[in-house]
């Protein structure tokens, strides 16, 4: 599997932060991970590959460059939110630009806490790129409760108290995706994690410390990216495949767990540590997959697998409830909306709601595809039906494929490597 995307936007994060070289095996070389390297280096960090390795030269905490010029992020939601977290305990401006998709994401759930520190915003739109924001001379310590599970508001706080005088608090009702505590560890910051008997997470980060670069960090496969290869080998006949060093961190692999309930043979081989996260090889192969109802407890665990999942469900035997999406009608597109229109034009049964999913599964499928996928400029949605393809009875076409490179340069050639048919569209000059 490519590098995990989150753990990837993070090393060069924190490897441009960090006194010292960080040296990065297996970053995930997409549009959106170099998006994030391409600004710390506007901000004077330097990256270079060497091989199979980026080598990162960190500025050392506290010690970033004003940039030049606009911050520009293409499609990169996560990179985009935690740099403004990383960028806005300076005192100096900054501007952060996007793409078409980008601009129209909401930005406010990071800029809120980032205001309570004393960071200034202007924006055209509300809390939309394009944006500048400005730092004080010293921003405030502050104790913030995530309002909604999203490690992206957490890790921005986070970031910007790297810079902050005295101790940030997060404070995380559910627990999300922990990349950002457990990097913060792994690059010497001072931080604490406690678990209360309401399992609210308590997170504080001494600021202003010293961050030391890391000689050997290595990326796991992504589990988001591997959804996709998994869903396919369980929905298609006679399919057996084995996917190789996907991360295994228990905040990620609400999908897994989800399919397995639904009878998905999905066998964990070789289970073993790498650069303190859990990584094992994973052997997939055809199932009859039966429905579950899966309850919003596991929605921060799998957020991002829920396009696909609604696929593997759509040849499941039953009704498959999924609740608590409210989370997807901000992604890189209205998800809830862009899975529903996408199983409604290929003739999948199911009811959409302002934060449930219901899909009325067909194990054959043979009466699936044949409509085209409006995508949003949403690579989510893009594999996600390219998927619900190989096993339907009439092909699925997407509007647009290239935005699959932000995320998964690789899918198109992996799929057909397996055995998938997947052909751009020509048109008739």
């Amino acid at each position: 599997m490519p590098g995990d995307k989150s753990i990837s936007h993070r090393a060069f994060l924190f490897g441009g932060l960090a006194s010292g070289t960080t040296r990065v095996t297996g970053l995930l070389e997409g549009e959106d991970v170099l998006a994030t390297g391409r600004a710390m280096i506007a901000m004077g960090a330097l990256i270079r590959k060497e091989g199979q390795t980026f080598v990162v030269d960190g500025v050392g905490n506290g010690c970033l460059l004003e940039p030049e010029e606009p911050l520009d992020f293409g499609n990169a939601g996560t990179g985009a939110r935690l740099t403004m977290g990383l960028v806005g305990a300076y005192h100096f401006g900054s501007t952060f630009v996007g793409d078409a998709s980008l601009s129209k994401r909401p930005m406010g759930r990071v800029l809120d806490p980032l205001r309570e520190m004393g960071v200034q915003v202007v924006a055209r739109s509300k809390d939309r790129l394009p944006l500048s924001i400005h730092g004080p001379k010293a921003t405030a310590p502050i104790e913030y409760r995530v309002p909604m599970a999203s490690a992206q508001v957490k890790s921005a706080v986070l970031f910007a108290g790297l810079n902050t005088p005295g101790v940030t608090t997060v404070i995380e009702p559910v627990m999300t995706r922990d990349h950002t505590e457990k990097m913060l560890e792994g690059f010497g910051a001072n931080i604490e994690v406690e678990t209360k008997p309401d399992g609210s997470r308590h997170i504080h980060l001494q600021g202003q410390g010293e961050l030391r670069g890391l000689s050997d960090f290595q990326v796991p496969g992504d589990p988001s990216s591997a959804a996709f290869p998994i869903v396919a080998g369980l929905v298609v006949p006679g399919s057996d495949v084995t996917i190789e060093n996907v991360l295994m961190n228990p905040t990620r692999i609400g999908l897994i767990e989800t399919l397995r309930e639904m009878g998905g043979s999905i066998e964990i081989l070789d289970a073993r540590t790498e650069g303190g996260e859990d990584v094992a090889d994973l052997r997939i192969r055809h199932s009859e997959l039966t429905s579950v109802e899966v309850t919003a407890e596991r929605a921060p665990s799998m957020i991002d697998e829920y396009p696909v999942l609604a696929v593997a469900a759509a040849f499941a035997k039953g009704r498959t409830v999924m609740r608590g999406l409210d989370e997807l009608r901000v992604k890189e597109s209205d998800r809830l909306s862009a899975v529903a229109a996408g199983l409604a034009a290929n003739n999948v049964r199911h009811e959409e709601g302002a934060d449930w999913l219901v899909v009325e599964g067909d194990p054959e499928g043979r009466g699936y595809g044949g409509g085209s996928v409006v995508t949003h400029l949403d690579h989510r949605i893009a594999m996600s039906f390219l998927v619900l393809g190989l096993a339907s009875g009439k092909p699925v076409t997407i509007d647009d494929g290239r935005m699959i490179a932000t995320s998964f340069p690789e899918f198109e050639d992996l799929m057909k490597g397996l055995g998938g048919m997947i052909e751009p569209i020509r048109e008739e000059a």
